[in-house]
């Protein structure tokens, strides 16, 4: 009975050993996978620097001791700009760093996933995103198409952008010639704007010769980088067009399920840390480089008027339900993400409205 018992015992152990193997020999591989990028080389946060892509793919490598490398393209190094959708989704590459909205065309809910005009900040984003179901709704987007995506930074909120001519009213925007993507484009649009789609690199000259009137990028310090305080004076800060920015790292599903699971959590974790990190670091240069556009080039800062803001805000609510009711898709991301902002923007309006001047002053 004892030696019956022995043998049973020992094949129980011996079958519990065969079936740890492929589980031992998972945890051993090594991965080398591509990422490419729709900025080009050098851009600071969406290339370079503390939470960048490329800073991203060191971390993957330190904290996996090695077994997933990463190898980074900017724009153009491997492949153009805005290939990366379509690279990823092939198995080309494995992950490209982007912004969702840069696909609107294939999937306009993707829009949803990077920003929304007087949506909601970085805070309620990132609550949204991790906390209110907003990760699981983007993969649900991109599962029919082999994809799944995480957030990996942000710039928070953007400025309104460059105006060679002060904005007074809602009529200054007719006619008005304005390098702006994304929804708060088809806004302007409605409002008279001749919207244009520009590459970071050609905002200067266009704005400078005259080409157009008014351009939004980002913030302070790229701006400046961009030389943009050259070309125009009036810097409205409303921001209401992006009051967050997310960085999408977008992954092929294929190769997300060949990684053994504790691989997938760093992914996740490293994607999550550049996600604050490179906010933090967008905030402290942003500080710097405002408070030295104004002092040493004499850019005029402002909020937009009320009744302007007013304006654009009751059209962006019709431009996205005219989205929402246009496609099931957009629908169910659109009513998830606002029913989110209602709750989000309760606790908001008790907790940080009444802080922001107590610990900053008016």
């Amino acid at each position: 009975m004892q030696r019956r018992a022995f043998l049973k015992g020992g094949a129980i152990a011996a079958g519990a050993t065969a079936l740890a193997m492929p589980t031992v020999a998972r945890a051993q591989q090594t991965f080398s996978w591509k990422m490419t990028n729709a900025y080009g080389p050098g851009s600071p946060f969406y290339v370079e620097g503390p939470g960048s892509p490329t800073d991203f793919c060191k971390k993957v490598e330190a904290m996996s001791g090695g077994r997933l490398k990463i190898q980074h393209f900017a724009a153009g190094e491997l492949i153009p700009a805005l290939e990366g959708f379509d690279a990823v989704q092939n198995g080309v590459v494995e992950m490209n760093a982007a912004n969702a909205y840069f696909w609107a065309g294939k999937l306009p809910a993707a829009q949803y996933f990077t920003t929304v005009p007087f949506g909601m900040d970085v805070k309620g984003t990132n609550a949204w995103l991790y906390s209110g179901g907003g990760i699981e709704l983007w993969h649900e987007l991109y599962a029919p198409l082999g994809m799944l995506a995480f957030p990996m930074g942000n710039t928070g909120v953007q400025m309104t952008g460059w105006f060679r001519k002060e904005i007074k009213t809602v009529d200054d925007f007719n006619g008005l010639k304005m390098r702006i993507p994304g929804l708060a484009g088809k806004v302007y649009a409605k409002l008279g704007v001749d919207v244009k789609l520009l590459p970071g690199g050609e905002i200067f000259p266009a704005l400078e010769r005259g080409v157009i009137d008014a351009a939004e990028f980002v913030g302070p310090f790229q701006d400046r980088r961009l030389g943009l305080q050259k070309a125009a004076k009036y810097y409205y800060t409303t921001g209401w067009h992006e009051p967050n920015n997310v960085t999408e790292l977008l992954i092929n599903k294929a190769a997300w399920d060949s990684l053994p699971e504790d691989l997938q959590e760093v992914v996740k974790t490293a994607a999550m840390a550049c996600n604050v990190e490179s906010n933090a670091w967008c905030d402290a240069t942003n500080t710097e480089a405002l408070a030295d556009l104004v002092t040493n080039f004499g850019v005029i800062t402002s909020p937009l008027p009320d009744e302007v803001v007013a304006k654009l805000r009751e059209v962006t609510v019709a431009t996205l339900e005219e989205g929402a009711k246009a496609d099931p898709s957009v629908r169910k991301v659109h009513d998830a993400y606002f029913a989110f902002k209602d709750q989000y923007g309760a606790w908001a309006k008790v907790s940080n409205e009444p802080l922001l001047p107590v610990l900053y002053g008016k």
